[in-house]
């Protein structure tokens, strides 16, 4: 091997193991900005129903990231009338925020988004205790509200042709009213109002 391949080679190895350097220093960066690498405490969260929930979900808090969803499973026992069980992986920093009377629900991102959970706190309530499952809000059904909105469009239409109807009879009556009127005009004008023969 001559001095120019030896050197080829090493300038390749150099290059091949600065490059694998440097993605391993790319994917801790992101991991660490994405919280991989943070301390983690898990949370049940039971539903009736997740309509597209996904693992790796995002959670947030108040609108703050502080973790993911980890895993979903179906229980073998109703709780509470809730069957599917969340394990949401959360941001250690984050517990004590979470401790306070916590409402869990999954939301949509924007209007056609993917699902994400969604939790708030209010000052007013007990403590949670996140050891044990936490009963959670169930998500809103697209079907339910168009069944609503169907119900409320049927019920504006009838509403619209009732009121059309009253708004007929009412001309009907005003139209006879003015007649009536100017008949009683005319035969005060003539002197016979009160002449029945």
């Amino acid at each position: 091997m001559d001095k120019k391949d030896f050197y080829k080679k090493l300038s390749a190895g150099i290059f091949f193991f600065l490059f694998i350097m440097l993605t391993v220093m790319m994917i801790l960066v992101i991991g660490i900005e994405k919280g991989f690498t943070q301390p983690k405490f898990y949370v049940a969260v039971l539903f009736n129903r997740v309509d597209g929930l996904a693992i790796g979900a995002p959670i947030r808090f108040s609108g703050v990231s502080v973790g993911t969803v980890g895993k979903i499973d179906f229980l073998e026992e109703k709780i509470n009338g809730r069957g599917v069980k969340v394990t949401l992986n959360i941001f250690k920093r984050y517990k004590k925020q979470l401790e306070k009377s916590t409402r869990i629900s999954i939301r949509t991102e924007g209007l056609l988004g993917g699902k994400l959970v969604d939790i708030s706190s209010s000052e007013v309530g007990p403590y949670v205790d996140l050891d044990w499952p936490i009963i959670g809000e169930d998500p809103i059904d697209v079907q339910d509200l168009v069944v609503v909105f169907k119900e409320a469009a049927n019920s504006f239409t009838q509403t619209t042709k009732t009121m059309d109807s009253i708004n007929r009879e009412v001309r009907t009556i005003s139209e006879s009213s003015q007649r009536l009127i100017k008949r009683v005009e005319q035969k005060l004008i003539e002197g016979n109002l009160f002449k029945v023969f």
